[in-house]
């Protein structure tokens, strides 16, 4: 499904927005990994962690990241693509 883009949406405030997702399921998920084991004193968790789960959420947020910086890259040039085209 091809979702038109309206003309009034700021490609750089979507890649801003993107890339703060990103880092929320990235900080969410380094939490639940850094809380792996500390559950009790005998560093028995009581909660379980699926580490495996938990990495591909952090390999996830990585590409969301990637992918909205690269976003955020080409808004650049394609804004000083259009100043140079005025000037």
């Amino acid at each position: 499904m091809v979702v038109p883009i309206r003309a009034d949406v700021d490609i750089s405030n979507v890649a801003l927005d993107g890339l703060h997702r990103a880092e929320v399921k990235l900080e969410k998920a380094a939490t639940r990994i850094a809380s792996f084991g500390a559950g009790s004193s005998g560093g028995a968790n009581t909660d379980t962690v699926d580490l495996s789960a938990e990495m591909v959420a952090v390999m996830l947020a990585r590409s969301e990241f990637s992918a909205n910086l690269k976003s955020l890259e080409t808004a650049g040039e394609e804004q000083k693509s259009l100043i140079d085209l005025k000037a």
